[in-house]
């Protein structure tokens, strides 16, 4: 995070979402989640990147799914670790679900002018402005109405790999002390492989990001993630083989 402004790379995941062709639902206000990245989208450096597009609309459909599926297993809690401007609350917002969005506190301030300045409401969702290096996850969510006994979904999205490696392994330590049996944990790793396209594609990521202010500060091999999981009491379920190339990993607790 620049320290003291918002954050520009989940700006720009934001904008990247315009474009993408998203999984529909019954219920719902898309509507309202594309007028958010809208206002977002506006104000975003940078030229679009054809390879970072095709990687976040897979990302997108895969984290998409996750919490249509939850929706459908009537899970009632939905946390959004390192929210940034996602709508997902807004796109999938459903009567039985409610919804914790958890970022750093100046991208949720932004978020929340944006979305009043919209006229869109999200009473069925507490934004908790946190930062995730101090520790603390668990009893902000607590103090904020979070039930550790209901089987819940968590999306950490985008987010792991510009935490150090220790402030991982601690949201990872907090979140399972509240994990209820039945919970799901989404996550997105930048994940460390030997070929050659893929070591050019993570440099370019990397210098981008960094240029942007918001350098990039944990990737895993698949046999770290693995330990990483276990030392923390999760445990991966069986995803494709294609999820777990592109670092998307669901965990239940062990």
């Amino acid at each position: 995070m620049r320290r003291g402004l918002p954050s520009l790379t989940a700006q720009r995941v934001a904008a990247y979402r315009l474009s993408f062709d998203r999984l529909a639902t019954p219920y719902g206000d898309p509507a309202a989640d594309e007028a958010l990245a809208r206002d977002v989208a506006g104000q975003v450096p940078g030229e679009p990147s054809e390879i970072m597009a095709h990687y976040l609309q897979a990302r997108t459909t895969f984290f998409d799914r996750v919490v249509i599926n939850a929706i459908e297993r009537e899970v009632s809690q939905v946390v959004m670790l390192g929210a940034g401007y996602d709508g997902r609350a807004l796109r999938y917002a459903n009567p039985t679900v409610r919804w914790w969005e958890v970022d750093h506190p100046k991208t949720q301030q932004d978020k929340r002018v944006r979305l009043r300045r919209l006229g869109i409401t999200a009473e069925h969702v507490t934004f908790l402005g946190h930062d995730l290096e101090g520790g603390g996850l668990a009893a902000a969510l607590i103090e904020s109405g979070f039930q550790p006994g209901v089987p819940s979904l968590v999306c950490c999205e985008g987010l792991v790999v510009y935490l150090q490696q220790d402030a991982v392994e601690l949201a990872l330590a907090e979140l399972r002390s509240v994990a209820a049996p039945g919970t799901r944990l989404a996550i997105s790793l930048a994940t460390s492989r030997d070929d050659d396209n893929t070591a050019e594609r993570r440099q370019r990521f990397e210098a981008a990001v960094a240029a942007l202010g918001e350098p990039a500060r944990t990737r895993l091999s698949a046999e770290g993630a693995v330990g990483l999981f276990a030392r923390r009491g999760w445990r991966p379920v069986e995803m494709s083989e294609r999820s777990q190339r592109a670092g998307f990993v669901v965990v239940i607790p062990a």
